[in-house]
């Protein structure tokens, strides 16, 4: 059996995929972060049920998760009452939950769904308005950052440019019907 050497390349140091792309930082370590983090929560629920009781934390546990149903209901009914609302009056809906205020509020109650005290704590400080408004700036921060690494005809960065090129044309969300009158026009 023969084996091709590159002369380019030192012996020992892995190669390429071969599609020719190297895959991103962030889906290499994804995996071990999520690992991380269910161990963090196991121990964290370990910690306090030895402190106050498993039947407590097992109490607290689902009432998170109750509290996190109500908060995605309620958001998606505010959200479909202000899609209503406008129809009714005859603008568009909103072009986004960002309108609504509804999309923190539906991940914030995914984290207090999700068993754990680590995701109930960061659902929470999704809900209060200071630390809302940090989360706005990131996820918009995070948003940009995704558009540019995005090849083209990614679904996902088409539908987020075309919410952006939304917001910028029609900021408010009115229309007002009218007639443009050039008065240099004769």
């Amino acid at each position: 059996m023969t084996q091709h050497l590159d002369p380019s390349r030192a012996p020992g140091t892995p190669s390429e995929p071969p599609t020719g792309r190297r895959r991103s930082r962030l889906r290499r370590v994804l995996p071990l972060l999520v690992a991380v983090w269910l161990v963090l929560e196991i121990w964290l629920v370990v910690q306090v049920a030895s402190v106050i009781g498993w039947l407590l934390v097992l109490l607290l546990l689902v009432l998170g998760a109750v509290l996190g149903g109500r908060l995605i209901k309620r958001a998606g009914l505010k959200a479909f009452r202000a899609a209503s609302a406008s129809l009714e009056q005859g603008t568009m809906p909103p072009s986004g939950a960002a309108e609504t205020g509804t999309s923190l509020t539906v991940l914030a109650g995914l984290l207090l769904i999700l068993p754990g005290f680590l995701s109930d704590l960061l659902g929470l400080t999704m809900l209060f308005p200071p630390t809302r408004a940090i989360w706005r700036a990131v996820g918009r921060r995070v948003a940009r950052k995704a558009l540019r690494a995005a090849p083209a005809g990614d679904p996902l960065a088409d539908a987020l440019r075309l919410q952006e090129q939304l917001r910028i044309h029609r900021p408010d969300g009115k229309v007002i019907q009218g007639e443009v009158v050039d008065p240099d026009h004769k």
